[in-house]
Formats: structure tokens, sequence, C-alpha cells
């Protein structure tokens, strides 16, 4: 492949490299072909071991990090909760438990952002999400529920969608709805298969229970030899999904990842038919709540109350509480596969927990997050200004960093007492994650540990590296508003600049700058 000898050809050109200044000769070189002349670049590396920089371009330029946010977002995750931090789901019944196992009243599942329910993690079997929820039932004896089911979501405030992200994404499986309760990432599958004879619908079937979808099919069968395309599109505020595209006669089907609107309602209607495979019955209905639904936890689900001079106070017994994994796991899952719901997940829940007292009126939990972000970039001593995010996954394209933040960002976490978690989470040069397929047979391979960010005009990696000579490095390298040629993408632009980094034999020491 054309990829692979290009790496190879820039390794074996750099090899032997032993002075600083031949380095940053090769990058500079590098970075002034004439083909970049319409791009950014922004380039910060710098010595872990003295802290000295090595190169450095255009460091202090706003830029799109792209799916690099999730850098910030993982960090301060780690650092405010800690890596042994488990998110809690509680289950509250409302009401009295008979003898007999019958709740009177409504069964309530509390959601604070839990991201862990999800295919990754728990297989392929659906059912598999809500086998602690019937366990924390049989435990209190509960075989019958009068009332309804509530999902319970109000936790999180504001809309379901991140902030800046473009309308043409809302039809993409990595836009995701944002919710304090969500299942599968809040992704459904739609299997559609070829129809009977050309002209005809094509006919689909969703594989996960009570999503409440519902489709438009625009779908028609063509004839064979004709390629294959399908897609998803809801209008904008609309409940209706329209599915569109071909299949040929007689080829193979497909599956596309639909977003589920309301990913409350379905945790509580996929709930019900699970608790009803373990033999427990609700005989309400199944109901989720959501921002801007009034009021948060049990007060938001209109129960009922008890009077005691003068006092209202809600008659709720704690059941039971479903953990998550620790985060130091749960930050790994998203950032090795570069999961955009379920950051932002992280974020809005980070923003609960520490919503500042004097946070002003109608503050968001995606604001309170990013809040909470700035403070913490702040004390780590990332200049003011050096970065401005929207929401946390990097799907917003207003998000901006500069390479001199990022930069600073790995050298705190490098050092921090959750650093080992936080380099887990990256992904491994030619091993595994979002690199699984980049860096073969180069120095880099195995090596290199970065997180990668992608948006159409934006191309971004940012991580650490050990050089040829065993000295630890940091390095962000964001290139944006790079055209290039069909069949190439600009991570071919930046990957050379690492193998060199890779591949440096020579000692930083006192010749860097």
């Amino acid at each position: 492949m054309f990829f692979g000898a290009a790496i190879t050809l820039c390794a074996q050109e750099i090899h032997g490299s032993r002075t600083v200044e031949q380095l940053q000769e090769q990058i500079a070189a590098h970075l002034a072909q004439p083909k970049f002349s319409a791009a950014i670049w922004g380039v910060k590396i710098v010595s872990l071991d003295s802290g000295k920089t090595v190169f450095e371009q255009h460091a202090d330029r706003l830029m799109s990090p792209a799916s690099n946010s999730k850098l910030y977002i993982a960090a301060l995750g780690l650092d405010r909760l800690g890596g042994d931090y488990r998110f809690g789901t509680p289950m509250y019944a409302i009401g009295s438990v008979a003898g007999s196992g019958t709740l009177r009243g409504n069964l309530v599942v509390i959601g604070q952002g839990d991201p862990s329910w999800n295919r990754e993690r728990l297989g392929t079997n659906f059912w598999t999400h809500f086998e602690p929820f019937a366990a924390i039932l049989a435990h209190a004896g509960v075989r019958r529920v009068t009332g309804d089911l509530v999902a319970d979501a109000t936790f999180f405030r504001g809309p379901p969608t991140g902030s800046g992200w473009a309308v043409d994404d809302l039809g993409d499986g990595d836009a995701a709805m944002i919710s304090a309760l969500t299942l599968e990432d809040n992704l459904a599958d739609a299997r559609v298969e070829p129809g009977a004879r050309i002209g005809v619908r094509c006919p689909y079937v969703v594989s996960q229970p009570g999503t409440g979808l519902v489709f438009g099919n625009q779908t028609v069968t063509v004839a064979p030899g004709l390629p294959a395309h399908l897609e998803c599109f809801r209008t904008a505020g609309g409940p209706l999904i329209y599915l569109r595209g071909q299949l040929p006669l007689g080829g193979a089907g497909r599956e596309v990842d639909v977003a589920v609107p309301q990913p409350a309602d379905w945790f509580a209607a996929a709930l019900k038919l699970a608790l009803a495979r373990h033999g427990i019955s609700i005989g309400g209905q199944a109901r989720g709540l959501a921002w801007p639904e009034a009021g948060t936890g049990l007060a938001a689900a209109g129960f009922l109350t008890t009077e005691t001079n003068g006092l209202h106070t809600i008659s709720a017994v704690k059941l039971g509480t479903v953990y998550s994994p620790p985060l130091r796991e749960v930050v790994r899952d998203f950032m090795k596969r570069s999961q955009n719901l379920e950051t932002d997940l992280l974020l809005a829940h980070l923003g609960e927990m520490r919503r500042a007292s004097n946070a002003p009126p109608g503050q968001t939990s995606e604001e309170a997050g990013l809040a909470e972000l700035g403070r913490f970039l702040a004390a780590i001593g990332v200049a003011p200004g050096e970065v401005q995010f929207d929401e946390g996954s990097g799907l917003s394209r207003n998000n901006l960093a500069t390479a001199n933040a990022t930069v600073t960002l790995l050298q705190f976490m490098a050092k921090h007492r959750e650093g080992d978690a936080f380099m887990a989470a990256l992904p491994v040069a030619g091993v595994d994650g979002t690199l699984s397929q980049r860096f073969e047979h180069t120095a880099a391979a195995g090596n290199v540990r970065a997180k990668t960010g992608t948006l159409r005009w934006a191309q971004v990696l940012s991580g650490y590296v050990t050089t040829a000579a065993g000295e630890r490095l940091g390095f962000s390298i964001m290139l944006n508003r790079f055209v290039a040629a069909p069949g190439h993408s600009g991570d071919e632009e930046i990957d050379p600049i690492v193998v060199m980094l890779a591949d440096f034999a020579g000692r930083l020491g006192d010749d860097s700058r």
C-alpha cells in the first residue's frame, strides 16, 4: 500500500539522525512543503524528562482539536473523581411492598449518566444490561408493581444534543442523544435486506426492542450489480426517521445505526420487558422523564406524598443501586474507540457533581462541566483563552485548542496520580483503538500512545512517544484546513513526524530549546 510505503521510506530517511538540530530541520522541512500552503499547522513537542521544548511551530494557534477534546474530559474526570469512582444508578420504590411481593406504587430508576451499558462491555445479549436491576428487585422480594416504571433522567439539565453540533450530524450514529439514562450508546440497529424484486421497498427490522422508533421507508431494491447505499435522515425536531437508499437484488443486507431520540423512554420500555422475562410484572406504564420537564430526581415523577405538620415528604424506599465499572475502565473504553456520547456523559456528570454554588440560573450540565474544566486548566497552567470548548466530545466545529494547551495537559497527566490510567486509555500505535491500523512496521508501532482527532478539515494526533535513545516525549500535532488528494487523508501527513520522533537516536539534553 502507498501509505505503508511512505511511512517506511520516511523512517529510512531519518534513521541515524543524532542531533536535535537535524531533527528540527527534518520536521520544519516536512511542514514547509508547498502542498500545505493553504493549510494550518500547530505543533508542539516537549521532553517529558527535561521539560524542554524540542520543536514548536504556531503552537499558540487556536485550532480545531476534533476528538482530541476527549483528552481534556478524560483528564478532568480522572483528576476530579479518581480512577476508582463508579457511576451509581439507584432504584426506588414509591409506596409499600406487601408480604406477597407487590409494590403498591411506582418503581423509579434515577439515571446519573452511567455510560457503561454498551455492547463493548456487556456483549451482544441486549438483556444483559438489565440483570442488575432484576437482581435488586429479587433481593427486595418485589414480584409485581401496580404503578408505573419511571426512568428519571432529569439529573442532566439541558438539551440532548451537544452545543455546536451541526444539523447534519443529527442523523449520524456519532451524534447520539445525551441522556442521564442510556442504552447501547443510544443507538439502535436497523437491519435492512433487499426486497424480493426490483423496485420494491427494502424490508427492515430493528434489532433492539422498545426503541419507539418510527420510520419512513424510502428505500428501493435495484438491479444486481448496482451499488448499495443506505442512510438515515431525521428532520430537525421531528420524530420520524427516514430510511433512504438502495440495495441490489440478491445482494447482502446491511445494518445502519439509528440514534434513538428519547433514550429515557427507551430505557423504561426495555427495562419493563426485561423484568417480565424475570417474572416481574409492571401494571402501569413505562415512561421516561427528561429535561425540561419540571423538577429533578424523585419529585419530578409526581409521586404520592405524605403530610406531617404541614410538610410534604416523598414516600420513597431505596431498593438498591447499580454501579458502573471503575472510571479508569470507562475512560479507557471511550478513549480507545473515540466514542462521542460516553465522553459527553462524563462531562455532564462532572457538571452536576461539581456544579458551583454560585452557578448562574439556567446553567446546563454541559456548561457546568465546561466551567469545571476551565478551573482545572487554569490550575495546571494552561494560559487563559487557549481552550475554548462548546462540548466535550469534539464533534462541535466550534471547539478550539492550541498545541501548547494540549502538551501542558499531557505533561501534567504524565506525573498525575492517575497517570497510568490516563496512559492506558490512549490508543496504542499499530495495536488497538483508533491507531490499530496506523504506524505498522515503523518504530512508532507499539511505542506511541496517542489520541486521534478527525473532522472534515481537521486531523490531530497528540500523545506520548519514546525515542530510539529512550527519551520520553509529549507531542501535539494539529493540521487544519488541509485538502488531501483523493483516497488519502491528513493523517498521512502527521504520521511521518511521529515516526521521526520514534526513530530519533540522539539525546535531547541541553541542545533542546
